[in-house]
């Protein structure tokens, strides 16, 4: 089968370009003042997002339960934040937010006029997990504390926490699987990835998983993680994965109700969701990696 011929895309439009620097500007406030500021803003996004999402879902004739969901979805927001760095929510409290809030939202279906169908209880719960116990994982990883995670900071007095330090890498790295995908699709893409994004080639997806895989590399090594580049480049090649991944199941999701964006909230961008799709899958697998694999890595 011969390569494919992408169309040349059009020139980036003022409003995109104002939106996008002023959403850019907005995230990067929030994740420097962390704290309940941080906890609050991921909240109203997600809020946002979510209702996109059940917008999708009323599309295809799926009724959720999308006020439990929302009210759901902020619980377990509010509930990790107070458990974090030892807080005074207990952490196991906080974590029984999720299957509680599942229980309540299978309950609330079994109790409406029309009951609730397989549809239903699976789009709810889904949008638990895909916009509220993702998302949580932005809080966990941006109340780290824990100095030896960044180790070359620590030592020259960062003013920050570790969970700063991380959180901003982790948004580094989506930043460059973003430019990658796009700067190397736009001049080489040839082959389409997926019939699901007909705007995505394979040479984009490897030219953003090398770009976030380099950024990574850099930042291992710059905060002074064991073989950090190897550790750091694992990291970034990871990130890029899932960011794709996110993206991918939010393009799936928009195809199947027929609809070409989530939403018209951010000017030259579409919604919420078109937005932060390549960032709901990463925060857990970040947060997993640092806390687990590094300390192990640290040690060794």
């Amino acid at each position: 089968m011969p390569p494919t011929v992408r169309p040349r895309r059009p020139a980036t439009s003022l409003a995109r370009l104002a939106s996008g620097w002023a959403v850019g500007g907005f995230g990067a406030l929030v994740v420097w003042l962390g704290g309940w500021w941080f906890t609050l803003a991921v909240g109203l996004i997600v809020h946002l997002g979510l209702q996109e999402f059940f917008r999708m879902a009323q599309f295809k004739g799926i009724r959720p339960a999308t006020k439990t969901t929302l009210v759901a979805v902020q619980l377990m927001l509010l509930s990790t934040q107070a458990a974090a760095g030892g807080g005074w929510l207990g952490a196991d409290v906080a974590a029984a937010v999720l299957p509680a809030s599942g229980a309540v939202i299978c309950g609330w279906l079994l109790l409406q006029p029309v009951t609730g169908t397989i549809a239903d209880v699976a789009a709810s719960v889904f949008g638990l997990f895909y916009l509220g116990f993702l998302p949580s994982h932005w809080i966990k990883l941006r109340e780290l504390s824990d100095a030896a995670l960044v180790p070359n900071l620590a030592a020259q007095g960062w003013p920050g926490s570790a969970g700063l330090a991380l959180t901003l890498l982790a948004c580094f790295l989506i930043v460059a699987t973003d430019i990658g995908s796009y700067v190397i699709g736009r001049r080489l893409g040839r082959h389409p990835l997926s019939p699901i994004s007909p705007g995505k080639t394979v040479e984009g997806a490897v030219g953003g998983l090398l770009c976030s895989l380099a950024v990574g590399a850099l930042g291992g090594h710059l905060l002074g993680w064991r073989i950090g580049w190897l550790f750091g480049g694992v990291l970034g090649a990871v990130v890029a994965v899932f960011a794709l991944v996110g993206d991918l199941t939010e393009s799936m999701m928009k195809r199947d109700a027929g609809l070409k964006d989530s939403g018209d909230a951010i000017p030259g961008h579409g919604g919420v969701l078109d937005r932060i799709d390549s960032y709901l899958f990463v925060p857990a697998v970040v947060y997993t990696l640092v806390t687990l694999v590094l300390p192990w890595l640290q040690r060794r």
